[in-house]
């Protein structure tokens, strides 16, 4: 079970995601992206924890793990499961949300195109019900759901699970920054896509966004109880500006650009995933700074290096491509980095495109159809 974790995360953080990008551009080859989308959200509706609405797609799922929080005293029936295991990660999930969100704002269009805007909704909410009931009590967030150890010794369906669902919790003696601000950012990147369809459930993502914010910054710690499956390596400051990013993507308040230009650590990566990112802070960012924001472009710069580390034809490019043109970043669980790096290539191509820029590694210059290309490679391997 050591790397189905991470499966989880290739699987269902980011793959409906980079799929989404093929509804871009009209497609003349044999690939219906379509129909991936459609069947990449389906999965991830398959893994729902809790009481199933009337609607629910995959007709063979059913109610399951209705007492979690039980041990706890409180409810925390709702949320997804993991990698084909019946534990509730925060961490993740958490992650699995904000992307989500992310790709719900930016490909509304697409989304709405393609007859799944609302499904993707119905997924986001699914997620942020569950972060409601997990910091509904002050300076508390419950962070996982299941005995992973006993879990992982029995290979079976959620609905007829009979293993302990422990709880777990960061508090004010226990923290754990990273959970918590990757928590509020979900929250803020929801409450944005609510906006126009549910003013008062966006109001109140948003209120919890904020108060996690300050929970993750005034009790700060690397919380380890999520290991050795979901261990953070990368430290808390990158889910730290994460949140602090889409608190002033939900605000516009100036205490949060506050944060992101004076307190904030920001690094020059070459990865973007569940554990660590600062790529996508920084491509978040990058769109602020072409729109005008001039005191951003540092971050701009860094994205920049993103871009050219991984981009197989760029002077400075550290990442490995397979022969078949797929990136490798790892021996286990690969495919959630190839998404990811899909994922973040599209959404830079169309800020590209949409203000006219190129991408400069060195010598060489790449136009927004060169990262358009090599997403839709990753995508199509």
């Amino acid at each position: 079970m050591g790397t189905s974790g991470r499966a989880f995360t290739a699987a269902i953080v980011v793959a409906w995601l980079a799929l989404f990008q093929g509804l871009l551009v009209a497609v003349n080859g044999h690939f219906d992206y379509k129909d991936a989308l459609t069947k990449s959200i389906i999965f991830l509706e398959a893994q729902r924890s809790g009481k199933l609405p009337p609607n629910h797609r995959p007709k063979w799922r059913g109610d399951s793990a209705l007492d979690d929080g039980k041990l706890a005293n409180v409810d925390l029936v709702g949320g997804y499961y993991d990698a084909g295991d019946n534990v509730k990660y925060g961490l993740p999930m958490a992650f699995t949300v904000t992307t989500l969100a992310w790709s719900a704002l930016f490909y509304h269009n697409e989304l709405q195109a393609a007859g799944e805007l609302e499904n993707v909704h119905a997924g986001i909410r699914w997620g942020t019900d569950y972060f409601l009931k997990c910091s509904s009590r002050k300076n508390r967030l419950y962070v996982e759901v299941g005995d992973p150890a006993l879990d992982h010794q029995c290979w079976v369906r959620p609905e007829n699970m009979q293993t302990p669902r422990t709880v777990k919790q960061i508090d004010e003696n226990t923290p754990g920054t990273e959970i918590a601000a990757e928590t509020s950012a979900a929250m803020a990147a929801s409450s944005i896509v609510f906006r126009g369809v549910d003013r008062a459930y966006s109001r109140r993502l948003l209120n919890k966004a904020k108060l996690l914010f300050q929970f993750a910054k005034a009790h700060k710690g690397t919380y380890d109880g999520e290991c050795p499956f979901y261990c953070s390596y990368s430290g808390y400051n990158d889910e730290l500006l994460w949140a602090a990013t889409w608190l002033y993507y939900a605000t516009r308040r100036p205490v949060y650009m506050k944060y992101i230009l004076e307190e904030s650590i920001s690094a020059n990566v070459a990865e973007f995933s569940w554990d660590l990112k600062y790529a996508g802070v920084q491509v978040l960012l990058s769109k602020l700074n072409f729109e005008g924001q001039e005191n951003l472009q540092t971050f701009k710069t860094q994205a920049e290096s993103y871009f050219c580390s991984v981009h197989p034809d760029s002077p400075y490019h550290q990442i490995h491509v397979t022969q078949g043109g797929m990136v490798h970043f790892r021996d286990g669980a690969n495919t959630q980095y190839v998404t990811s790096t899909a994922f973040l290539f599209t959404v830079y191509s169309d800020l590209l495109a949409k203000h006219n820029q190129k991408l400069t590694c060195g010598n060489k210059e790449f136009h927004s159809t060169h990262l358009f290309g090599f997403a839709r490679q990753q995508i199509d391997y």
